[in-house]
């Protein structure tokens, strides 16, 4: 099964809109775009009757067909109402247009439950109070997503590092990206992964206690903490899908207490963790339109990034707040005649940053896809946490409209004429309360600036810093951000170096670069670096802090501990091999891309296995480290 679901990574999945390791990371023209088997088959044999103008309210379109699982689909073309016209397509077929429309792997024997796993843990005692005891709740440690563990959290030191050994290893089944970060709460690990299927584990043995299948993959970190009105449950574990599914579940069983859509957008998923906070679920939303946008068949382009704000105990929506809040409006039509549309874009690919003292959340924003482009996308923007509000936007970069495939080998209006560099806020900012008793939001956006504002005065520029003498290439380089210990900022780039800066000064303390330069081939042909391998070079995933050592995972595949007073690797592990799961499962790692680790009470919790992108290796797992 996890062959085959990798096989299936490297595919168009969700409507086209998500691209894993096969393809390139980004394409010279929409022609050259890959379709998925399951995406041909639904062009050649559904859409003709289902495809939106066909409908006439009498079959499900397509966006009602994306809402079902891919079990449900398959059931439905092998014995129910579908099994007349499609009985033409060979059962190969089916399985790929089920899995395609389904966005994610068919599971027809529930291989991912926990009930099929062979290390059940022998009781499940009642889960202790979160707040009572030291955690990694969420994206980052602490609200301000510093991504640091302080002493009394890690339980680890730096002396004890170098002896950081492997104690267990959890295998996702059929998984083939591991892009879910875990949270470590009142001594269980709970994580997401891409075939849809959320577990709590032991934190010290990794036996599982429960899993929940959610609709799609769950890519979010997930928080946890009180909740009212369920009858005997305490506390709630709030996670986000890969389609806008926002559930709440017992964090001790895994029952499901309630789930709501934020988004109905059919390109809109949630990729950046949810922030709790008294009693409100803040939830931010991307989209992959941009990846969908040159095709001329399409309106180009309808979605528009928000933060959704839910009653943490009922699921009500309490407000939602665009980060573009001028509304979509009809601009022109392109060569084939479809309506374009505009302002688009401002994607929020990251968990907000809650500043409780000015009552405040801090997000960056995505790329605008139309122009002109808003000024509020590649931007820091500050919201209201009572009402959404938009407080202040700070910038980055103006005029950064880009959608993947432009500029098109034929003329398209669908393409923005002056195409920006794609270099929008991955990152989630980071709230830093300085020695001296001044505030900043530290910003990270993919140019390769860092930016420090100050959240007092309207997000006025302090001081900004270029870690490259030249234009980044478009993949960026920065991606998903870095820790701070309240001194200095640690970023690992793209481009194989990794940075210390210190915050109060805005200046650069060391650079280490990880990779040996004579390893490499020659850059690819949009300027991104390669090993000889083929593989993506770098560091995109988030990096993680703890007195004296900032952990960072590499597209190699290799786990470092790097010194934070001189920038040296003291430890690493080579993350890209077979391990033997403790779940049974057969569990491999591979390129780290995206979560980041998290640490907890003397151990180390990192998945591996990051395919969002092309030229990176496959992976399934979950590892778990402690010092002999």
């Amino acid at each position: 099964m996890m062959k085959a679901w990798m096989r299936a990574s490297a595919l168009w999945i969700a409507a086209g809109v998500v691209l894993l390791a096969a393809a390139p990371a980004r394409a010279d023209g929409p022609d050259i775009l890959p379709k998925a088997p399951g995406e041909a088959v639904y062009d050649r044999s559904c859409a003709s009757c289902h495809a939106s103008a066909n409908t006439q309210g009498r079959v499900p379109d397509l966006k009602a067909l994306m809402e079902l699982a891919p079990e449900a689909i398959y059931a439905q073309l092998t014995g129910g109402v579908m099994v007349v016209p499609a009985q033409k397509l060979t059962d190969e077929e089916k399985r790929a247009v089920s899995e395609y429309l389904g966005g994610r792997p068919l599971d027809l024997t529930r291989s991912g439950s926990a009930k099929k796993m062979l290390n059940h843990c022998a009781s499940n005692p009642p889960l202790g109070d979160p707040a009572a005891g030291v955690s990694w709740n969420g994206w980052s440690a602490d609200q301000a997503n510093t991504r640091f563990a302080p002493a009394a959290t890690a339980g680890l030191s730096a002396e004890q590092v170098p002896h950081l050994k492997l104690k267990w290893a959890f295998g996702f089944p059929g998984g083939g990206t591991a892009y879910g970060q875990p949270t470590v709460v009142a001594g269980r690990v709970f994580v997401g992964s891409d075939n849809g299927y959320f577990y709590s584990l032991d934190a010290a043995s990794g036996c599982v206690y429960w899993s929940f299948q959610a609709k799609v993959g769950v890519r979010t970190a997930p928080v946890i903490g009180p909740v009212k009105g369920h009858g005997g449950t305490k506390y709630a574990v709030y996670i986000g899908d890969m389609r806008t599914n926002v559930y709440a579940l017992d964090a001790a069983t895994g029952k499901q207490l309630w789930t709501a859509r934020a988004d109905d957008h059919m390109t809109a998923k949630i990729s950046g963790a949810p922030a709790l906070y008294q009693g409100r679920l803040y939830v931010p939303i991307s989209s992959s339109e941009e990846v969908v946008a040159p095709l001329s068949s399409y309106g180009c382009c309808t979605f528009r990034g928000s933060i959704v704000a839910y009653d943490a105990g009922t699921g009500r929506q309490i407000w939602k707040s665009y980060t573009i809040p001028e509304e979509l409006k009809p601009t022109k039509k392109n060569e084939s005649g479809v309506q374009l549309w505009g302002p688009a874009g401002g994607a929020v690919w990251n968990s907000p940053t809650i500043d409780t003292k000015r009552g405040v959340l801090y997000i960056g924003t995505g790329d605008a896809y139309t122009e002109p482009a808003s000024k509020t996308t590649d931007a820091a923007e500050a919201m209201d946490l009572k009402s959404g509000k938009i407080l202040w936007s700070f910038q980055t970069l103006a005029d950064d409209a880009w959608i993947l495939g432009c500029p098109s080998p034929t003329p398209n209006a669908n393409c923005p004429k002056n195409l920006g560099p794609d270099h929008d806020i991955g990152a989630s900012p980071i709230l830093v309360n300085l020695a001296d008793g001044r505030s900043i939001v530290v910003v990270t956006p993919k140019s390769g600036t860092v930016f420090a504002l100050d959240p007092d005065r309207g997000g006025a520029l302090i001081w900004k810093l270029s870690l490259t003498d030249q234009k980044a290439a478009t993949n960026g380089l920065i991606a998903l951000g870095g820790a701070s210990d309240s001194r200095n900022v640690y970023l690992g780039l793209e481009d194989g170096t990794f940075v210390a800066i210190d915050l109060a000064k805005g200046q650069k303390l060391w650079t280490t670069r990880l990779e040996s330069l004579e390893e490499l081939g020659p850059p690819n042909a949009i300027g991104e670096p390669r090993t000889k391998a083929g593989l993506r070079f770098g560091q995109s995933a988030a990096a993680t802090g703890i007195p004296g050592v900032v952990f960072t995972g590499g597209w190699d595949g290799i786990f470092r501990a790097l010194s934070t007073s001189d920038g040296k690797v003291i430890w690493q592990f080579n993350t890209a091999q077979e391990f033997k799961a403790v779940n049974g499962v057969t569990a491999r790692g591979g390129s780290m891309g995206g979560p980041g680790a998290t640490v907890v009470k003397g151990m180390v919790y990192v998945p591996s296995g990051y395919v969002m992108f092309g030229g990176a290796m496959p992976g399934n797992v979950l590892l778990a480290f402690a010092a002999e």
